[in-house]
């Protein structure tokens, strides 16, 4: 009797251990997996995937038509332990019958919790009251010392209320702002009944250039596409109040980031937080990280930033993997 090839499944970083005994118990394949937290190199991920069945990847790696020609007519499934999907050339996947399995819905808690606390750090400093402390600043209570801004009584413009910028409204609800302003369309109805204090029902949408004016927080949450490319630029910032603190939890292209840094160094607005950038990490001489009322995550929002959704990520994946090498449904979201 021959002896049953196992297919090959390619893992281009370290994933959460639940995924990979997942994929071990799930499915009879061989797993080769790039044992670092740092990205995989070209010529690794290469010669990783050549004659793999399946590919388990990362937001970071790019699956273009050169590496699928790289990994020949074997491969039948890619997993991303991502949201987006813009690293995926999805129409020649689609060409070559490649089934793509992507986990959409993991992280929408754990962004919201971020929305709001780059929203809250950057409206009340807290960076930099913490450097004030550290490096002796703090000497005696100043009644108009570190002034930042509150949420009691403000509105709050989201750009993109769908399913990421709907979430933080659950948490924003506590500290009452005064109101909510939203640009884009719904995914369905109104999309936070009962969630806003003092919001009865939903509001009606207005253009971008009205929800700068009327916001006192900006969140932008939108996709980006060519139209929202660049959406946020020297008109947007100049149409936003001087008090007006502007958080970015989508992606770095959304933002004209030399525009950016012209508001906030000239005082046009008051702060911005922000997830994302372009590129990322910025460069330690970037501008912007040379302004106080600029704050900078490190993508928080990400599977690192709750065990429990990178343990649900990387479950969700390989899932996915698993029952699309053996041609069955997938459980996770599929995009092809």
């Amino acid at each position: 009797m021959r002896p049953v090839r196992l297919m090959k499944v390619f893992v281009t970083r370290r994933i959460p251990p639940e995924g990979r005994a997942a994929l071990a118990r799930a499915a009879d394949c061989e797993v080769e997996q790039w044992d670092s937290d740092e990205p995989i190199p070209d010529k690794e991920l290469e010669r990783g995937v050549a004659g793999a069945h399946g590919l388990l990847c990362l937001l970071s790696d790019r699956v273009d038509k050169r590496l699928l020609d790289v990994a020949g007519a074997n491969l039948k499934v890619i997993s991303t332990l991502s949201v987006g999907v813009d690293h995926l050339a999805l129409d020649e996947i689609k060409k070559r019958g490649i089934r793509v399995g992507y986990t959409p819905d993991v992280l929408t808690d754990a962004t919201a919790e971020l929305a709001v606390s780059l929203l809250l750090s950057t409206c009340r400093r807290l960076p930099e009251a913490i450097e004030e402390v550290k490096n002796g600043g703090w000497t005696s209570w100043k009644p108009l010392w570190l002034c930042g801004y509150g949420l009691t009584h403000s509105t709050v413009g989201i750009i993109g209320l769908g399913r990421i910028g709907e979430a933080p409204t659950c948490l924003l609800a506590r500290p009452s702002p005064h109101g909510l302003v939203w640009a884009g369309l719904p995914p369905s109805g109104c999309p936070y009944p009962g969630t806003w204090c003092l919001i009865e029902s939903c509001p009606p949408s207005v253009s971008t250039p009205e929800l700068a004016a009327q916001s006192d927080f900006v969140v932008v949450a939108c996709s980006l596409t060519p139209a929202t490319k660049g959406l946020c630029n020297k008109d947007f910032f100049q149409k936003m109040k001087e008090t007006a603190v502007f958080v970015n939890i989508s992606r770095g292209d959304v933002v004209n980031q030399d525009d950016l840094y012209q508001a906030l160094a000239s005082g046009q607005i008051a702060a911005a937080g922000l997830d994302v950038t372009t590129p990322e990490p910025l460069p330690t001489n970037h501008p912007l990280l040379t302004l106080k009322n600029c704050v900078l995550g490190i993508q928080l929002r990400g599977p690192g930033l709750l065990q429990k959704a990178r343990g649900r990520s990387g479950h969700e994946v390989v899932a996915a993997s698993a029952a699309s090498a053996k041609s069955k449904p997938c459980s996770s979201k599929q995009c092809s």
